[in-house]
């Protein structure tokens, strides 16, 4: 295994070994929600994976500005890794969102605008994923998937502020107001929050590293 592969792997090592610490802030030392009860654990698995499909869209951003702007094949692959993370993260989002939404709201799905804003997002950066899979040009397609990377982006800042924008239902949780969360609460999902952006920071990364290996592979040099 080339030695480029140790660092990602380290760091995912490290959030993996995070992650299983916060079990025991989740279950033993964060206080059960007095309404939802053992539910309400959810939401610390949810929100990390929440914000950091919306940090992985932001660096499908970044990188499809840096490749309209120096037109270099590692940005593209960078944007390629970070959709990737971002689509699986914002789907397992949505997913543990509904197993929430089931106990607090008696219903799995309900058209709330963060609810609906989020869905068309994932929907958006999973056409992106497609649309790199076609069989176009090398140079056309990145260029292709550089301008529908910054066009996507359009929908991420408006997943983060529809809850304050239009009546939902959805919780601000980390409101201007301290979210009603105790102090052990913001402890724990400060922790999860971390632990998950040490493994995201590492699976994206690697992802990174193995398309650059391919590239090279197929004598596509940067």
């Amino acid at each position: 295994m080339p030695g480029r592969f140790l660092p990602p792997l380290i760091l995912l090592l490290a959030g993996s070994l995070s992650l299983a610490c916060c079990q025991y802030l989740i279950y033993f030392y964060a206080p059960a929600e007095a309404t939802m009860g053992l539910v309400q654990k959810i939401f610390y698995i949810h929100l990390p994976l929440a914000w950091w499909s919306l940090f992985s869209f932001f660096l499908v951003f970044l990188g499809s500005v840096a490749y309209l702007l120096k037109r270099a094949p590692g940005a593209d692959r960078l944007c390629a890794a970070a959709a990737e993370a971002g689509v699986l993260l914002s789907g397992l989002a949505l997913l543990t969102g509904m197993l929430w939404a089931r106990k607090s709201w008696g219903v799995w799905w309900t058209w709330d605008p963060r609810l609906t804003a989020t869905l068309v997002m994932w929907f958006i950066y999973a056409g992106y994923l497609l649309l790199r899979g076609l069989g176009l040009p090398p140079r056309r397609k990145r260029l292709v998937c550089a301008v529908a990377g910054v066009v996507a982006f359009l929908d991420v800042p408006l997943v983060f502020v529809s809850a304050r924008i239009w009546r939902s239902i959805h919780p601000s949780v980390l409101g201007a107001q301290g979210g009603g969360l105790e102090p052990e609460m913001k402890v724990t999902v400060s922790a999860c929050v971390v632990a998950f952006g040490l493994f995201w920071a590492g699976l994206v990364w690697l992802r990174k590293c193995q398309l650059d290996l391919r590239a090279r592979m197929r004598g596509s040099v940067d």
